[in-house]
């Protein structure tokens, strides 16, 4: 388990379920967004168990925040690349 943190927000990086590195706000700034899926489990033993065990919350960083994302999950050192750049324009149809 790591934490990533950004400005004023703290990200523990087991909860991180997707990134999407090519965003855009509503007035065209460049975005980074994170997905946060944190486990959500029943307060009590009787209470029934949720159908859906996560609760889900996009987090969208811009400016600098942005940019120091991008770095970090375009990091080989952070996040294994499956098809390098030359792979992945190649296999675009």
């Amino acid at each position: 388990m790591a934490f990533i943190k950004i400005q004023n927000v703290v990200i523990n990086s087991s909860y991180v379920a997707a990134v999407n590195l090519d965003n855009q706000t509503a007035s065209g700034e460049k975005s980074v967004s994170v997905l946060i899926a944190t486990p959500t489990f029943p307060l009590l033993q009787g209470e029934t168990i949720p159908q859906n065990m996560c609760h889900n919350q996009w987090i969208e960083f811009t400016g600098q925040a942005a940019i120091a994302l991008q770095d970090y999950f375009t990091s080989f050192n952070n996040v294994i690349d499956l098809l390098p750049p030359s792979q992945e324009e190649s296999s675009v149809i």
